[in-house]
């Protein structure tokens, strides 16, 4: 569902995802795989993000229990600012069902903001699952995400491990690494979501997806 769905550089760079079975075991609350500098940092439970938008704010919760590493990565983009200025650039809309898709944002692949690409949490071990309001890592192969995310507006269980997405040009059926949701905010994921997008821009499962007018974010901070 997407060329609808996709998300990294080219997928998300493009693509989305979500997971498992709500009795999965959940993780060791380390993020030593994660590759930045917060790698030998503790792992908080919950953490809360608020990305401060031109379009209005969105707060997230982060679910550092069931997925320490991604949570940890994420949590470095913002401690280390390097998330301030970045925009959201792709809206996926699902066809035929209003209001369903996702709206991708962060460093799109910048050399200059990225750190080291950290380990896959697929949903089949966190037991997350791409409902409303996920956030998830963009990727491409397992293992390559870095500082590109997107937010679910709608239910899209085809993100989650278990399911091959050839249109997003991810045919590993890993999925995506879910790892939180949104818990103020989702009229303005679903506002940036309507936004125009340019038919012939984007390559991939992102052609026709990037927004004509990509929304900034203007910071994101820990909002605890």
């Amino acid at each position: 569902m997407i060329r609808a769905l996709g998300l990294a550089a080219a997928l998300l760079l493009s693509a989305c995802g979500e997971s498992q079975p709500a009795n999965a075991p959940a993780p060791a609350n380390t993020a030593a795989q994660s590759g930045n500098s917060t790698a030998n940092a503790p792992v908080p439970d919950r953490a809360r993000v608020r990305l401060e938008t031109e379009a209005g704010n969105i707060v997230l919760e982060l679910n550092g229990r069931a997925a320490p590493v991604t949570t940890a990565n994420f949590l470095a983009y913002v401690d280390q600012h390097r998330f301030d200025g970045v925009t959201f650039y792709r809206a996926s809309r699902t066809p035929r069902r209003t209001g369903q898709g996702f709206i991708q944002g962060g460093i799109r692949r910048n050399a200059m903001l990225g750190l080291p690409p950290i380990a896959h949490e697929p949903t089949s071990r966190t037991g997350l699952r791409h409902v409303d309001g996920t956030i998830s890592m963009a990727r491409l192969e397992p293992g390559s995400a870095m500082g590109d995310f997107f937010i679910v507006s709608g239910t899209m269980t085809s993100m989650d491990a278990g399911n091959r997405r050839p249109s997003s040009g991810n045919n590993d059926a890993e999925g995506y690494a879910a790892f939180g949701r949104v818990v103020e905010g989702m009229d303005v994921v679903r506002r940036i979501l309507a936004g125009a997008t340019v038919e012939n821009a984007g390559a991939g499962a992102m052609r026709g997806q990037m927004l004509e007018r990509p929304v900034r974010i203007r910071r994101a901070v820990r909002a605890d």
